[in-house]
């Protein structure tokens, strides 16, 4: 009976602890600041971002990558639409089609920041072309959304920052720090030619940023289970990327007399070897993203993410389940292309399987190949560097306690004028630009003030993409709010 009671005294201090902390488990991000008002054009900004999207600023990994004048077109529409901040603000072209403006702030004790878009967008599968509302490239503006390749990736940032660069030129602010913007052209394949010389150039003149704000995050609603209220996420990190090749070589020959494992039967193997051993899942990143967006869960889902300490094993295994939420917690591995044999009835000589991993901070492009090496097993099987060998370690970590943080989170908060709203950090799963300048600055964040509902988040690369016209406009006013706070 002593043993039952000590257990059921233990059993209650438990729950009391657990009740406690999910009481206590809050998130204070202040007072709402109060809006900024700006007089907006809006009919000629809804035309400026539609006259945008029907110019096909097309990249493609596959030979030609991009068609020049698209993108001499799209510069000769941005100069036409924004004539002040052409005029106003220096500008600068890297290897012809990115552009560079500076916008010469009147302090020098303030370091510089840097506001980035990109101005290519994905093809448009021909297959799917009938399945649009509105022509892909016709810049539609119906229904309240403005229609078209490019309206959530990422022209909207483009001609949303020059909108609000030209609404401030026309309002007399003079900026204390220096702005740069950058505009790459081939972030959909890398941005090798684009951001990446921009970084270099910016180097070579001995530029230090202060912070940089790219494409990443955005406001979603009715994506994160359990938590009805929007989330901005400003993305604060982003992973790595690497591809590795897998390759058996077989002895070729007539199918009708095969050996026990053909090479297309040792790489499927390899890959399923991969497949079943995923990387272990890590709730670094995960467990800050839920202290911010957790207590505006249920109670008691609040009783779990303010006890990870009981249950982080529970949570890992039904976050894995979400594919979303799965990507944010390990080294994703994904078999993307397999390629062998040359008639159904030979033997292949050579089979390869590429398989492209998404890296959690915390491994490396090395450790990868390692792994993948000890996981598959087999001296038949040769795991290296697919085609030219790319591969990018995952980024350092931006510091969420900065007053560059702060500074984005209360711009955003001002522009949405919700107090329901919260701003979290989170992990881009995805590439973008910034990564090419993360050694000129120390903190460089991802968001881009667009609003998703769940069903917008197949519109990015895919069909039917649009953004709402009041959405768009409240992107303007985010990027002319975030311009003036910079200052402070």
């Amino acid at each position: 009976m002593r043993v039952f009671r000590l257990l059921a005294v233990a059993v209650v201090i438990l729950l009391a602890v657990l009740l406690v902390r999910a009481s206590m488990f809050t998130l204070d991000q202040g007072p709402l600041p109060p809006a900024v008002a700006i007089e907006l054009n809006e009919a000629a900004a809804i035309e400026h971002f539609a006259g945008a999207l029907r110019i096909p600023t097309v990249t493609q990994s596959a030979q030609p990558q991009f068609d020049p004048a698209t993108f001499d077109a799209l510069h000769h529409h941005l100069r036409s639409s924004y004539p002040t901040v052409f005029t106003t603000l220096s500008t600068e072209t890297v290897n012809r089609h990115t552009l560079l403006l500076t916008w010469k702030g009147s302090d020098p004790s303030l370091q510089p920041a840097l506001l980035m878009a990109h101005q290519d967008v994905v093809p448009v599968d021909a297959l799917t072309t009938g399945d649009w509302t509105h022509p892909p490239f016709a810049g539609k503006v119906a229904d309240g959304y403005i229609w078209g390749r490019g309206a959530l990736d990422v022209k909207m940032g483009v001609v949303g920052i020059l909108e609000a660069l030209q609404q401030l030129i026309a309002d007399g602010h003079s900026p204390k720090r220096t702005l740069y913007v950058a505009f790459g052209h081939d972030e959909e394949i890398g941005g090798e030619a684009g951001a990446k010389a921009v970084a270099a150039l910016l180097k070579s003149r001995g530029v230090q940023l202060s912070w940089v704000l790219d494409e990443g995050g955005a406001i979603v609603q009715g994506v994160i289970p359990g938590v009805k209220s929007p989330v901005a996420l400003v993305g604060v990190a982003e992973k790595g990327y690497t591809s590795l090749s897998l390759v058996a070589e077989g002895t070729g020959g007539h199918s009708s007399m095969p050996p026990a494992q053909t090479a297309v039967g040792i790489v499927a193997q390899a890959v399923h070897k991969l497949e079943r051993s995923p990387f272990p899942a890590r709730m670094n990143h995960a467990g800050r993203f839920f202290s911010f967006v957790g207590p505006k869960m249920p109670f008691d889902k609040r009783i779990i993410f303010s006890n990870l300490w009981l249950f982080e094993p529970l949570v890992l295994y039904m976050l894995s389940g979400n594919k979303s939420m799965n990507a944010s917690l390990r080294t994703t591995t994904a078999a993307t292309m397999f390629n062998a044999g040359v008639k159904d009835n030979v033997l292949p000589s050579r089979a390869e399987a590429i398989i492209n991993f998404r890296i959690l901070p915390g491994d490396t492009p090395d450790s990868v190949l390692l792994r993948v090496k000890a996981v598959i097993d087999d001296p038949r099987v040769t795991v290296a560097p697919s085609g030219d060998g790319f591969g990018v370690a995952p980024s350092p970590v931006s510091d969420i306690e900065s007053d560059s943080f702060a500074m984005i989170r209360d711009t955003i908060r001002q522009t949405a004028q919700d107090p329901e709203l919260v701003v979290a950090p989170y992990l881009v799963v995805g590439a973008t630009d910034s990564r090419h300048f993360q050694s000129l600055a120390d903190n460089v964040y991802r968001f881009l003030p667009v609003r998703l509902a769940q069903e917008d988040v197949d519109r990015m690369h895919g069909t039917n993409e649009r953004m709402a016209t009041d959405n768009y406009l409240e992107a303007i006013r985010f990027y002319y709010s975030l311009v003036k706070n910079a200052d402070n």
